[in-house]
């Protein structure tokens, strides 16, 4: 309100109430006043002890639910957890044995490929005997040959041609 409307206020109480009744409906006025501002003060203190009382209580049920929730995500992370370690542990029972059959039959293979190697490296030594022993007996009939066919060359004047 500007100060022109309460001017017209005041002046419209003093016609209608007098100059005499003004400083006891002021006094009333000012009663009324201060008993109002006494119960808007208790009024604010009460919703704010209720207010306190609530706000208390949803931090208890906060802290709650919190310590709830942790206990029970610490629960599941336990049960995931013994969970993967019993899967690891029956994957490895598992392939314990097919790794050990792996690592025998490997070997087993690779025994077989070293005999098998020294047998062929044994025929091949025993073939490359046979085959020099073969040449020098070659070389022993053919040495003979060479000697009479020189003599009958030698011999008949054979000179590399035939004549009929």
């Amino acid at each position: 309100m500007s100060g022109q409307e309460i001017f017209v206020i005041v002046i419209v109480v003093l016609l209608l109430f007098g100059a005499e009744k003004l400083p006891e409906m002021a006094k009333t006025f000012g009663r009324s006043m201060r008993d109002f501002k006494r119960a808007t003060d208790d009024i604010r203190r009460e919703l704010e002890s209720s207010t306190q009382d609530i706000k208390r209580d949803l931090t208890e049920v906060t802290s709650s639910i919190k310590s709830d929730v942790t206990e029970l995500s610490d629960k599941i992370t336990n049960d995931v957890n013994e969970f993967n370690d019993s899967i690891e542990n029956d994957m490895n029972d598992i392939t314990s044995p097919v790794r050990q059959e792996m690592s025998e039959l490997t070997e087993t293979i690779q025994q077989d490929v070293t005999e098998t190697n020294q047998k062929i490296e044994s025929q091949l030594n025993e073939m490359g005997e046979r085959i020099e022993d073969n040449l020098s007996e070659l070389k022993e009939n053919i040495e003979p040959e060479k000697q009479k066919d020189e003599e009958d060359k030698n011999k008949y004047g054979y000179n590399g041609e035939y004549t009929d």
